[in-house]
């Protein structure tokens, strides 16, 4: 069997993309921490992360997604403010947050999370917490290289006006290469 490594995820506007550029580039032009920064071409507001799925699965999982996703209708986020998890002394990820209708998103989630259950997909211990990833800290980091980045993100502010519509989810394939992921759509489901 083949196996796909796959994502349910909404891609974010090219205006928002900009704006992660702009935000990237100036945090990378004062941090000295060891930082292995996304690809904004690329980024996109995960909703589910599936791992290597068997690839006749693609069309369950896709008709999974249609029945999460009835009785939804679009609605907006707005993206805004830096953070970083797990905490400013102990910097990991460095994100974006995201404000609106985050509870209808949250619930939109919640939905496909309920709805991949019955096929073998683990549910998510933690808590959803719509982000979206600018950067992960790479394991050679120290505590102090961490801690710097950790005040600069608090000292950085960040706001764009763009909006986000969510009106379609999808079902993505990750590809992984040397230059870094390939994603490309497998199926797309529009809110009605």
């Amino acid at each position: 069997m083949e196996q796909i490594r796959s994502f349910i995820a909404v891609e974010l506007p090219e205006e928002l993309k900009r704006d992660l550029t702009a935000i990237k580039l100036q945090l990378q032009s004062v941090s000295r921490a060891p930082v292995k920064w996304v690809d904004l071409q690329g980024i996109h507001l995960t909703l589910k992360f599936l791992g290597n799925i068997d690839a006749s699965i693609t069309g369950k999982v896709t008709e999974t997604i249609e029945e999460a996703v009835q009785g939804v209708h679009p609605f907006h986020l707005g993206a805004g403010g830096l953070g970083v998890f797990p905490s400013m002394k102990r910097v990991q990820v460095v994100w974006v947050g995201l404000s609106g209708e985050v509870d209808r998103l949250s619930q939109l989630q919640q939905r496909i999370e309920s709805g991949l259950a019955p096929l073998g997909f683990a549910r998510e211990r933690r808590p959803f917490t719509p982000h979206l990833t600018l950067a992960r800290i790479r394991d050679r980091a120290t505590q102090n290289e961490r801690q710097e980045l950790g005040k600069l993100i608090a000292d950085t502010s960040f706001e764009t006006g763009c909006r986000i519509r969510v009106d379609t989810v999808h079902l993505m394939k990750s590809q992984l290469t040397r230059e870094g992921p390939i994603y490309s759509r497998i199926s797309s489901v529009k809110l009605k």
